[in-house]
């Protein structure tokens, strides 16, 4: 495969590149769903190709073909720097790659569990067992699913980067469905998107589907009898942290792409409310707010050893102690900044351009327990596992609904909620926490669905939370 990338390589220098890079991927994926007790679809893909980038004055080029061969490689490394000659016609600011040492090497995520060796039928077994307990405790309709994903990347530069990668990921998914008179109610475990990170199939059996099935099915049941939410101008807030996920997600981590700062990207999120003359100053969120961008996180979903670039994995600071420190960036557009590269460029396949993707950006864990916030809590609401998000294409103004939430009185949990939700503005809300879980709560949750670009591109983003509350937040609808 190095002879193969190194070919395509050499024939975009030969059409005229002043750099070039080009990426062969082998990808082979599968994803099973169950419903109501049976196997409703499977799904397997097989894809290998090569994709090559080829930069003429400011102006990049690229250029993919699914076959691998020396002509092919070739034929792709000349197309790129055909294409980049072409867009360098419409003149643009000068545009230069942040320095970056040449890297060799080889990486590989843990598994302890090879996916693929575990038998098919128990791979759906599981999922009809648990879809069959959840019918019995009280869903309508029962659903479950897992993915795998088994990736093998080779890259070569123009610049002397040759590394190699392969990374397995799985995960597991499963919800149960309520249906009443007037409305349904929707329970998921491990959460809306289910879990998945860089592991092996241990990640599913730890997962415990078969021990929560009964538990979340019930709490559809129940939620249809649940009071709604109260519409409360300010209140107490305590966010689980699935939820917390779905909202680094959402408000920080496309936020500080640097494409999107840039305007160079607006595409599905829109750009960024972020100022580049503010980093280092602005005020972010509260004290206890420090948030990195950490692809090294053993068996988290954003993490790799190289990105699509060729620089190594390694954390970056995006907000520490509640001001805006760094962004998720490439080597064109950290140049521009003249900042160092975060080695956060990625793409979803041979077939797709290498952009800013998020890698695993999280919350770094505080001094407090979920039983604390409570307990110190006398008058508010909890709420956990997202069902519903919407938010502005500057990243900034929000609003978030829960599948579940509950009052909290004196310090205790009180009565479930049913349709709980919540609003406001990133700055200031995150500004307003005010206690934050500690280490032993931290979870990586993954994200497998992060759509971004145009052509659309899928990304695998890893989020790192634990729960959290925050003081005067705008909950529930009012009439």
């Amino acid at each position: 495969m190095y002879d193969l990338v190194t070919a395509a390589v050499e024939a975009a220098l030969a059409a005229g590149a002043r750099y070039a890079d080009a990426r062969v991927m082998e990808t082979r994926s599968e994803w099973m769903t169950a419903r109501n007790g049976a196997v409703d679809s499977l799904e397997r893909r097989d894809r290998a190709g090569i994709g090559v980038r080829a930069l003429i004055g400011s102006s990049w080029g690229f250029f993919a073909i699914p076959e691998l061969s020396p002509a092919a490689a070739r034929r792709a490394g000349t197309r790129a720097a055909e294409v980049a000659r072409a867009s360098s016609l419409v003149s643009g600011p000068g545009l230069q790659l942040a320095a970056q040492p040449s890297a060799q090497g080889s990486w590989s995520s843990t598994c302890l569990e090879d996916p693929w060796s575990v038998p098919l039928a128990e791979r759906g077994g599981l999922l009809e067992g648990v879809t069959r307990t959840m019918l019995d405790h009280g869903a309508d309709l029962a659903e479950a699913s897992h993915r795998i994903w088994d990736t093998r990347k080779w890259l070569a530069t123009s610049e002397g980067h040759r590394v190699d990668q392969h990374i397995v990921e799985c995960g597991a998914a499963m919800n149960a469905t309520a249906v009443g008179e007037r409305e349904t109610q929707r329970r998921s475990y491990p959460g809306i998107r289910g879990q998945y990170g860089t592991r092996g199939w241990e990640l599913v059996r730890e997962l415990d589907l078969p021990g929560n099935a009964p538990r979340i099915a019930e709490e559809a049941r129940a939620l249809l009898s649940a009071p709604a939410c109260p519409a409360l101008e300010a209140t107490d807030l305590i966010l689980g942290s699935e939820q917390m996920a779905l909202q680094i997600h959402e408000s920080v981590g496309h936020a500080v792409e640097l494409d999107r700062i840039l305007g160079w990207e607006a595409a599905f999120a829109g750009t960024s409310w972020l100022d580049l003359r503010q980093m280092g100053s602005l005020r972010f969120g509260s004290d206890l707010m420090t948030i990195t961008a950490d692809a090294t996180l053993p068996g988290a979903l954003g993490s790799f050893g190289y990105d699509d670039e060729g620089t190594p994995a390694h954390p970056v600071d995006i907000v520490r102690n509640g001001t805006w420190v760094g962004v998720l960036s490439g080597r064109d557009s950290a140049a521009l900044a003249g900042i160092p590269s975060g080695g956060a460029v990625r793409a979803d396949g041979f077939d797709r351009i290498p952009m800013v993707r998020m890698t695993n950006v999280g919350l770094l864990p505080g001094p407090h327990s979920l039983e604390e916030m409570i307990a110190a809590t006398d008058d508010g609401v909890m709420m956990d596992t997202n069902r519903s998000w919407s938010i502005d294409d500057k990243r900034l103004n929000f609003q978030f609904g829960c599948e579940i939430g509950w009052e909290i009185r004196g310090g205790k949990r009180g009565r479930m909620l049913r349709n709980p939700t919540y609003t406001g503005i990133s700055p200031r809300f995150w500004g307003s926490m005010d206690m934050l879980g500690n280490r032993s709560e931290w979870t990586f949750w993954g994200t497998p669905n992060c759509g971004k670009g145009e052509p659309g591109q899928v990304g695998h983003t890893g989020h790192p939370a634990v729960p959290a509350r925050f003081r005067g937040v705008r909950v529930g609808v009012r009439g």
